[in-house]
């Protein structure tokens, strides 16, 4: 069974989002581990984990995925930026293994005209001073869309990146379609030769999750858009193919696809599930 499932608020508790998920079909799902735009995180109830567990369990849920907040930016040539970044960084890994979620995902940050090799020397300063050998948590670069100064615009980055990393078994990538595509990789065209492009840079190892979102800007185009699947410049097939992709298709996939309704989740659940 594919393992995809929606972006999820966690305001009222694991629990219930677990409950949502299950409620349109999910069998898994993404949470911030803070507000987005950044603040303070709620203490982790232990029954509200092992309410979660037992949902998990009971439905045969795949991964879970942990999102970062936006405002985390380890590349920032701010150094209270950096601070924040690094103490929410330190903060939701110790979180993490209290819960049933072990996937970590963040954007790698911005170097904000530094230049990305000073960028990526600053996130590995992060990276390597709080990822220790006994967490459980495996922390994933996203890759990004390449706006403006972002860090992770190409495989190469991501690797550098990788490179840098002490703990090799607690890296990975996380794969965003409409990030990918904006940044010039043809997925609708060539999903083979991306593939085969990733796996030769980075690893196909490394890909531990993966986001399905169509893209409101075209090709190439170094936006941030995302659209419902099929409503996109990327289109249904590429999404149908790339869930059925012997390489891919046993990676967790979540949607961060923009919904009027919570509930309007569950059509691309169903329609990317029943491929």
């Amino acid at each position: 069974m594919i393992n995809i499932g929606p972006h999820i608020s966690i305001a009222k508790g694991f629990t219930a989002a677990g409950k949502d998920a299950v409620s349109i079909g999910a069998n898994t799902f993404q949470f911030f581990t803070r507000n987005p735009r950044g603040g303070n995180a709620k203490a982790i109830d232990p029954k509200d984990a092992d309410g979660l567990r037992q949902i998990m369990e009971d439905h045969d849920f795949g991964p879970l995925l942990a999102h970062a907040p936006y405002t985390l930016n380890m590349a920032s040539a701010t150094e209270a930026t950096r601070d924040f970044a690094e103490r929410a960084f330190r903060e939701d890994l110790e979180r993490l293994d209290q819960l049933p979620c072990h996937l970590y995902n963040f954007h790698p940050g911005s170097h904000v005209g530094q230049g990305p090799e000073k960028g990526i020397e600053l996130i590995l300063d992060i990276l390597n001073r709080n990822m220790k050998p006994d967490q459980k948590t495996i922390v994933l670069l996203e890759a990004m869309s390449g706006k403006g100064s972002e860090v992770g615009r190409d495989f190469e980055q991501l690797r550098a990146i990788i490179d840098g990393v002490r703990l090799k078994d607690k890296i990975g990538v996380c794969i965003d379609t409409c990030h990918i595509y904006s940044a010039g990789y043809d997925i609708v065209n060539d999903l083979d030769g991306v593939i085969a492009e990733f796996d030769r840079i980075v690893g196909l190892p490394y890909l531990r999750a993966m986001h399905l979102n169509d893209s409101l800007t075209p090709f190439n185009s170094h936006k941030d858009r995302h659209e419902k699947i099929g409503f996109g410049s990327i289109g249904v097939d590429t999404f149908i193919a790339i869930v059925k992709h012997p390489l891919l298709r046993d990676k967790p996939f979540f949607l961060e696809t923009p919904q009027e309704k919570f509930a309007d989740y569950a059509k691309e659940i169903e329609l990317l599930q029943n491929v």
